[in-house]
């Protein structure tokens, strides 16, 4: 969708871009979900479509580390690449503004860019029919 939007001028506004906190190093395979918002799931797996989706949160986390950076400013960073408009994110916290910004100095190349989609797999959206 990204590149029919730009090409028609549309602007992307991303609701939830850090995919309901797994792209903020909350969350890892295997491990017990700390929230009762998933609607009864107990980990992170019963939450997901798959596991296929683990792939892209490690990917995001290993090129996180390798930057000196969190996951979060690497996915924001990777949204303001691709020409994202405004994500909306639902800060909790300042300090997750403030991690948020620091998501504009980091720079992705084309090589870290192709990483982080590379794993990812088209599949159906949660929740809607």
């Amino acid at each position: 969708m990204i590149h029919l939007c730009k090409n028609q001028g549309i602007a992307i506004l991303p609701w939830s871009p850090l995919g309901k906190c797994m792209l903020t190093e909350k969350y890892k395979r295997g491990e017990p979900l700390n929230s009762t918002r998933y609607l009864g799931a107990k980990s992170p797996d019963d939450w997901l479509v798959s596991s296929i989706d683990f792939d892209v949160i490690e990917r995001t986390q290993e090129l996180a580390k390798e930057k000196g950076a969190t996951m979060s400013q690497t996915a924001l960073s990777w949204l303001l690449h691709k020409g994202v408009t405004a994500p909306i994110v639902g800060f909790t916290k300042v300090e997750h503004v403030d991690d948020a910004a620091q998501s504009l100095d980091l720079k992705l190349s084309e090589d870290d860019m192709r990483r982080l989609e590379e794993p990812y797999q088209l599949h159906h959206i949660i929740g809607h029919k």
